[in-house]
């Protein structure tokens, strides 16, 4: 993409109520984190950038004192701030209309409480609307997200696997999204963010990735997390869990290994599917993190497990990682047995833990050798799985 111009709005001009304390009067965006407001750390993560044509502040009207006691300046790219409107969507138009003049080629939208937004992501969006209409920087959803429509009673569960949490910078070719917020403008509508008006108005826009320390700071734990970002100190520990299973085969035409399903003159015996590669890799999770195994969690005395697949108990443990605050490194499987041949379904092995756990394939190691004919695997009597599995989780003094 050759060099364009890029302007970037600081959305700064809410009340910040949420973050603050009780008798806390001072707005979020102008509270300190690690001695510097947070609204003059996001400002100056932007204007550091050389390849950002200017940045320009969006604040309330009535914290235009707060604004000048932060005392930035010294750079000709930032410009003067203006008044914001009395939501979100139409403190983004203002800032929109003020850069008009300037008719810059793209625009980042960013929020203030977003100071921890790292150079290479913003590069990431700007390059990104080189063949796109929008980019936005997303993080896949780990939780489980439970659809309700009262807020008491559970009616429905999202398929996670299609969910991505969105964050800031959103870049847009300027006079696109700046057409598209005038549209926005005129129908009762509001909009979550500047990235569905895109969408609503028939763009383009394709995700980056995120960035885990690129938080939004909205309530007050979010402070102490922030100090933890800027020290350095996430106190965070590394968990090591290692798994075993094994199975022996019975009549059949088929096993189930790491998620796959293989042509074979034998199966795999089991109450569930079998799958000794994927019960070996949820006992590794369960064990990096002092969960037990997966006999507690899935007992074979209970009958819903009866040929259930074991994407179900993997999936499982990961969201037992992801509800602890954690996150997994890495994962590393070995398959022992004469045959099948694993080689060739070790991509698709990949796949499907990458798409259970949330985790890219080259996190993912899939192994297979044989036990040289010696024993009950060597006269195929069976298939033996070990797997580790490496995972940070906060750590607990």
């Amino acid at each position: 993409m050759s060099q364009k111009s890029v302007a970037v709005v600081v959305v700064a001009a809410g009340r910040g109520e949420r973050a603050g304390s009780a008798g806390d009067t001072v707005p979020k965006q102008y509270r300190s984190v690690g001695g510097q407001a947070i609204l003059a750390r996001t400002v100056e993560a932007f204007v550091s950038q050389p390849n950002v044509s200017w940045v320009l502040p969006v604040i309330h009207p009535e914290h235009e004192q707060r604004y000048a006691a932060l005392g930035l300046g010294g750079d000709e790219r930032l410009l003067a701030p203006v008044h914001g409107g009395s939501t979100r969507q139409g403190s983004v138009l203002a800032g929109l209309k003020a850069l008009a003049p300037l008719k810059p080629d793209l625009v980042l939208i960013q929020d203030a409480a977003r100071p921890f937004v790292p150079a290479a992501l913003i590069e990431s969006v700007i390059y990104s609307l080189g063949a796109a209409q929008g980019a936005l920087p997303t993080l896949p959803v780990t939780d489980t997200i439970k659809r309700s429509l009262d807020g008491a009673e559970v009616v429905g569960t999202e398929d996670r696997r299609l969910l991505h949490a969105a964050q800031t910078p959103q870049g847009f070719r300027f006079g696109q999204i700046f057409s598209a917020h005038m549209r926005a403008a005129s129908v009762r509508r509001e909009f979550t963010d500047d990235a569905e008006i895109a969408e609503w108005a028939g763009l383009r826009v394709v995700m980056v990735p995120g960035h885990r320390d690129n938080i939004k700071i909205t309530h007050p734990d979010d402070f102490a997390r922030a100090e933890r970002i800027i020290s350095g100190d996430t106190r965070m520990e590394t968990r090591i869990g290692t798994g075993y299973d094994v199975h022996h085969f019975t009549d059949g035409d088929a096993v189930w290994l790491g998620g796959v399903e293989i042509p074979h003159n034998k199966r795999l015996m089991g109450h569930s599917d079998a799958d000794v590669a994927l019960h070996a890799l949820t006992d590794a999770l369960l064990g990096a993190i002092g969960e037990g195994d997966i006999g507690i969690h899935f007992p074979p005395s209970d009958p819903q497990w009866k040929g259930a697949r074991s994407t179900v108990f993997l999936r499982h443990a990961g969201d037992l990682v992801a509800q602890r605050g954690g996150r997994i490194v890495n994962v590393d499987v070995t398959i022992v047995c004469e045959a099948p041949k694993i080689a060739p379904h070790a991509a698709a092995m990949q796949g499907v833990i990458g798409e259970a756990l949330g985790l890219s394939t080259n996190r993912i190691a899939i192994k297979a050798t044989t036990n040289e004919k010696l024993g009950f695997i060597g006269r195929e009597e069976g298939i033996v799985a070990m797997a580790s599995a490496s995972v940070e989780v906060p750590r607990v003094d």
